[in-house]
């Protein structure tokens, strides 16, 4: 069942790919616009799906039996493209709206990243409650403020929310946009240096490699993978595209005219060096790696500077190809348009969705009675992420209304 599950869920996903399609043909024609908005709406609705999709690659049934592995080995990509259309839009929206920076505290980060997050810790704290999980009273008191994870999938917004920041103060405060690139960098390369310093756990708190043993291991709820801020490579290893964004954004006419010569060879050309980059990052990571923890030999801090390193120019190259795919070919569909809109929201839902559909299956042991049990578990996932990301949002939009009512609103309402 599982290479048939594999091919409909990989022919379905280039079919999106591929639906409201616009090729420029012609030698030397090309989009004007390359990356409108409604076009990176679409594009951040492939990328949505493609992580639901990850995240459900991840169960065990599917590893095992190699189902969707495409989809398993490639959530930083599409986290990738999160990131590439975040920096490109955000030059954009700075080299054409007049004083965009004005406000952009409260709208950008406040509303729409800070707020969403809230909310999710508020569902999730509800759902983990009533679902009866034990929890210590400092956990739930730590999760509620944010501190640590409700919900092991929203470190996005987290890391979202501190490049939004970083963003607003260096622009606002550097007129020279190269020394804003660099400083921008070395923001980015902070917070990699961060998780290679703190890993997956708490290694720094008990005996050496206390966490070998899984007894110790678990009798301090805080020293747990996934619950402290920056546990975890996927909070870091997606990130530089939001400076390629921003790159491309500022020096698109250079960008352009580049590739407009010889497009199609140079096209070719970066593919072959994206998958170069590629297979260099898994060789490097097959010899050093990220989970270095479970080496015996300690934290493994220099091993997960190396791999990290060698990671970046993957994702770099990556993000660089689907521009320049995006110059000639357009895709554009209801489908993508839909999750474009709605892609934090159904990603943040996400987790509670796999926790429901992966209950219900599993308890009734369906995956082992009946193996086409899991298409049903994809499609189980694929909706209740969509139907519970638009609970999350339409319940965000009602509170952010309450809460960031405009001046003339209040002056009225007394």
């Amino acid at each position: 069942m599982g290479p048939i599950v594999t091919y409909i869920v990989y022919g379905a996903f280039l079919a999106l790919c591929l639906i409201g399609g616009k090729f420029k043909f012609k030698k030397g024609t090309y989009h004007e616009e390359v990356a409108s908005v409604e076009v990176m709406k679409s594009l951040k609705g492939l990328a949505a799906i493609g992580v639901i999709l990850h995240h459900i690659s991840q169960h065990d049934i599917f590893q095992n039996s190699h189902t969707m592995a495409l989809f398993c080995h490639t959530g930083h990509l599409f986290v990738a493209i999160f990131f590439f259309c975040s920096g490109y839009g955000l030059i954009k929206s700075l080299d054409k709206k007049p004083n965009y920076l004005n406000g952009f505290v409260k709208n950008r980060i406040c509303k729409g990243i800070v707020l969403p997050f809230y909310v999710n810790v508020l569902i999730y704290g509800l759902f983990f409650y009533f679902a009866g999980a034990s929890l210590p009273t400092a956990q739930w008191i730590c999760n509620a403020v944010g501190l640590t994870m409700m919900d092991v999938y929203a470190w996005f917004p987290i890391v979202m929310a501190i490049i939004y920041l970083a963003f607003y103060l260096v622009f606002k405060n550097v007129k020279n946009r190269n020394v804003a690139f660099g400083i921008m960098l070395a923001v980015i390369l902070f917070l990699g240096a961060v998780f290679c310093i703190n890993g997956h756990f708490a290694w720094w708190h008990g005996e050496e490699n206390w966490w070998c043993d899984w007894k110790v291991k678990n009798e301090i709820w805080w020293r747990e993978q996934k619950v402290l801020w920056f546990n975890g490579e996927w909070w870091v290893n997606s990130v530089i595209a939001f400076l390629v964004g921003l790159i491309v954004a500022d020096k698109e006419a250079t960008v352009k005219k580049f590739f407009s010569k010889l497009y199609y060879i140079k096209l070719i050309a970066l593919l072959l060096v994206t998958f170069g980059a590629e297979f260099f990052f898994n060789f490097m990571s097959a010899k050093f790696g990220y989970w270095t923890e479970f080496a015996g030999n300690g934290p493994g801090i220099k091993e997960k500077f190396i791999t990290y390193f060698s990671q970046l120019p993957h994702v770099i190259f990556f993000v660089l190809f689907i521009y320049v795919l995006l110059m000639k070919f357009h895709s554009v569909n209801p489908i993508t348009k839909f999750f474009g809109k709605y892609s934090l929201h159904t990603y943040l839902m996400n987790y509670v969705a796999i926790a429901i559909t992966e209950e219900f299956i599993d308890k009734q042991h369906f995956f082992n009675k009946y193996r086409y049990f899991i298409v049903a578990y994809v499609v189980g996932v694929i909706v209740l992420s969509v139907v519970l990301g638009l609970m999350e949002y339409y319940a965000t939009e009602g509170i952010a209304k309450l809460l960031f009512r405009k001046k003339k609103e209040i002056k009225a309402a007394n």
